[in-house]
């Protein structure tokens, strides 16, 4: 890199503050400063910001070496997109540290949904130099009168933690924007920032679109090894028979020395219900903590999650209990330890997490395992070996043709100064998600949305874009309102708010888990015990309580799958028990369960499906062990299930986890005489998955949130939100007026793709199958429940039974199979 003014003064900067570029950071600006576009991927705290931060500086410099102290309202330089808010601010104060440094007059500034009225009125009279925001954001920008405008001077758009955003309908959403920003500056540079996944060379394409080539696109990698120390929290002895969910808080005691021995330690818990028990539990276990411990997860209020942030920062936080709402890349330098309570389900979830400490370059990320049941261990030690390794990263696959996306993107260019179709369908088909779309496609959204299509013309709220000499614009206004307010991608249940009748406001907590309490229960919520007052206008007005039970609310969607990376790794686990070639404490601790299983039945190995058939008095159970993860197991349990019933009729109650399923019938089941007729096979798999559930009513349930993002539905104005029954009640409609009269309806259509894609997993269902077909399959009769079964016959008895109720059952039955051990 040739040595220049710019770089001269970057370099002083760095020197001054007893820095060292590293050589990756070097190599990214001498990309950046050829022109060139690329995808970024660096390890956390290791400096990234300043890689794709620093050449624009150096170039501005470069270009204006005597006056650039002097140059002040530039017009928007550098477009930041970043996937949280909370990002937003910790990235505002780096940037403008810099060129209050280097006195550059430049202004940072954030637009995302936590800034004010004026200040988003102030930008668009002078754009700041440098705008951070979010894909929404972004777009309600392309929502303006003349946005243009806001980026004629615009260089370069930096798409933060990309692997984030790819494979969700974010991701697409950005890609738009991108589509759109390409158009109005040929000349503009696009960089992203990834973590390190299976896919980076798709990410890259994805993020750049068909035309990738131009330019000469790079992947540079930091070329940093990050320090990793992991480490399990074993229990002093096991049950032989492990259940989900009830070992984690008894490892309290061994959890509590780590906590005080750390300067400041985030627990992550895998939901926002465990993290509400697991922050109450601390605080019964040592008061002493109160106050200097707090929790963090996406229902709470953001001005409390702000407060937990900027207190971690300072360091006057000991613990933070938190979910994936601290995932990304906010820097706490003073967080020494992570604990994670359960498996987080794969590699780079793991890692990513582990990374929240030791926040800067050269410092060791320190992450503690907590498992939640014993045999947890097991992907303790399948995360362990991965992140000594650094293989089995996951990969993130990219979303084609959401349909939904694209009728909301659609009305967002109507909204504003309207699209020209011809030119824009040829710009679409430069976006990675959309270059696959079909004129006839393209031909039935501008009718859906010009006419209503063929169910709803006869309402003028449907046709929401009117054709003017060749430019489709939104001229009803009342509709562009809407819109405005409505854009987004993430359709989530309805919420209520949760407010002290005389006060803060505490949070969001969904619709469905309120409906069903009456005045006065009592309910944990932002690691207090609440009355419940009234509710009211959406609203749950609330009170403290001094109860020492109370309910701990459940969210929709708490439940993860194992990645198909873990449920590799797990399986080749197995195989090491097996063999006894293991130096992995973790299976050394849970060796008594091993040892049970496979003399009561047989451990699995990794080339090998291992069937077991019980009965007891509720009839013949069948326990299945394909270690493929819960999604997974969902789609082949009720394929197997419906393949069985036509050799016989039958009916099944059905029970999974993430390492196999159970199905069990008052009849006996003819499992030989299925496993004869090619039961694993993956022909017919989408007409046999669709016979054996109720794929109208999974698709209705996806269609809701389709019918959110498309804007068939409007949520409501602030104030004024409509219940979630309403919504449910106007998309089921929706869903069943274009069943009947428009089943070639692209959104219905999409329903049912994503009910394939998503809920089920086709893709993974389907190569899990081949992978069966090729295996020894081995069929074992045994006397009674085996260690592996015995945990998903637990999760059955668990939708009918109390709390309470379940720990006893459970209880009485490890008794009885204890007993059988000793024998």
């Amino acid at each position: 890199m040739n040595h220049t003014p710019g770089l001269a003064e970057v370099e002083k900067w760095f020197k001054n503050r007893g820095w060292q570029p590293f050589d990756y950071q070097r190599e990214v600006w001498e990309a950046v400063l050829s022109g060139k576009n690329g995808l970024l991927n660096a390890p956390t705290g290791s400096g990234k910001t300043y890689a794709l931060w620093i050449p624009l500086l150096i170039n501005w410099m470069n270009e204006h070496p005597k006056t650039y102290k002097e140059l002040a309202d530039n017009g928007l330089q550098l477009l930041w997109i970043t996937p949280l808010r909370a990002l937003a601010k910790d990235l505002e104060q780096a940037l403008q540290t810099v060129v209050d440094d280097l006195e550059i007059p430049w202004e940072v500034a954030r637009r995302t949904g936590d800034v004010s009225a004026y200040q988003k009125k102030k930008m668009q009279e002078q754009m700041p130099e440098v705008l951070i925001t979010t894909p929404e954001s972004l777009h309600i920008l392309l929502a303006q009168k003349g946005y243009p405008d806001y980026f004629e001077n615009l260089q370069m758009v930096v798409m933060d933690e990309w692997h984030e955003l790819l494979g969700s309908k974010r991701g697409t959403q950005a890609e738009l924007g991108l589509s759109r920003l390409k158009h109005l500056r040929e000349e503009l540079q696009i960089w992203g920032i990834s973590a390190t996944i299976g896919n980076l060379e798709e990410a890259l394409d994805v993020l750049l679109g068909t035309d990738r080539q131009s330019n000469s696109p790079v992947i540079i990698k930091a070329d940093i090894e990050k320090k990793m120390e992991v480490q399990s929290v074993l229990p002093d002895d096991v049950e032989k028979f492990p259940w989900s969910g009830h070992l984690g808080t008894r490892l309290l005691p061994k959890v509590l020395p780590i906590i005080n021995e750390s300067q400041s330690t985030l627990i992550f818990c895998n939901t926002r219900s465990q993290s509400e028990v697991w922050f109450q539990q601390l605080l019964d276990a040592q008061p002493e903590l109160a106050g200097s411990i707090a929790l963090h997860h996406g229902s709470l209020d953001p001005k409390i999650r702000s407060w937990v942030e900027v207190s971690l920062h300072e360091g006057s936080l000991k613990a933070v209990v938190c979910t994936s709402s601290l995932d990304l890349g906010v820097d706490f330098t003073p967080v020494e330890t992570v604990i994670q309570v359960g498996s987080p389900k794969g590699v780079a979830r793991f890692l990513q997490r582990a990374g929240r400490s030791g926040h800067q370059p050269g410092a060791t990320s320190r992450i503690y395992f907590v498992p939640t049941n014993a045999l947890e261990l097991i992907e303790a030690a399948a995360l362990k070996t991965a992140a000594e390794t650094k293989n089995a990263l996951e990969s993130r696959d990219p979303i084609l043709k959401p349909y939904d996306v694209l009728v909301q993107y659609l009305v967002t260019l109507g909204v504003s100064d309207g699209f020209q179709p011809d030119l824009l369908f040829n710009e679409l088909r430069t976006t990675f998600a959309y270059q696959a779309l079909t004129e006839k496609e393209w031909n039935w959204l501008l009718n859906f949305l010009t006419t209503g299509g063929k169910s709803l013309t006869r309402y003028d709220k449907y046709s929401k874009l009117v054709a003017e000499d060749g430019v489709y614009r939104v001229t009803d206004r009342k509709i562009a309102r809407r819109h405005r307010m409505s854009i987004g991608t993430i359709a989530s249940d309805t919420m209520m708010k949760v407010k002290y009748m005389k006060g803060a406001t505490l949070g969001n907590i969904e619709e469905w888990f309120i409906t069903k309490l009456k005045p006065g229960d009592t309910f944990w919520f932002a690691g207090r015990a609440l009355e419940l007052i009234r509710t009211k206008d959406m609203t749950a007005y609330v009170r403290r309580s001094n109860a020492s039970k109370a309910i701990v609310p459940s969210w929709m969607g708490g439940r993860m799958s194992l990645s198909s990376d873990m449920s590799k790794i797990l399986r080749h686990k197995m195989h090491e028990a097996i063999e006894g070639d293991t130096d992995d404490i973790e299976l050394q601790t849970i060796q008594p369960i091993l040892d049970v299983q496979n003399n009561w039945s047989i451990l699995p190995d990794e080339n090998e499906l291992v069937i077991e058939k019980t009965f007891s008095k509720e009839g013949c159970h069948l326990f299945f062990f394909p270690f493929e993860g819960r999604y997974v197991h969902e789609g082949m349990s009720a394929l197997v299930a419906y393949r069985i019933s036509q050799i016989m009729p039958i009916t099944f109650s059905i029970a999974m986890n993430d390492y196999g399923f159970e199905l069990l019938s008052d009849k006996e089941i003819p499992i030989e005489q299925a496993l004869e007729q090619d039961l694993f096979s993956d022909e017919n798999l989408v007409e046999d998955i669709f016979s054996s559930l109720n794929d109208t009513e999974m698709a209705r349930h996806r269609f809701r949130g389709i019918c959110q993002i498309s804007g068939l539905i409007f949520p409501g104005y602030p104030g004024q939100k409509k219940t979630g029954r309403h919504l449910q009640m106007s998309s089921g409609l929706f869903f069943d007026v274009f069943s009947e009269y428009e089943p070639d309806n692209l959104l219905l259509q999409q329903a049912y793709d994503e009910v394939l894609s998503y809920q089920l997993d086709e893709v993974r269902l389907r190569k899990a199958l081949k992978r069966i077909q090729s295996q020894k399959i081995t069929l074992k009769n045994t006397k009674k429940f085996t260690p592996f079964a015995f945990p998903i016959m637990v999760d059955r008895l668990r939708e009918r039974l109390t709390s309470e109720k379940l720990i006893d059952q459970v209880k009485k039955m490890q008794v009885e199979l204890e007993k059988q051990v000793a024998i």
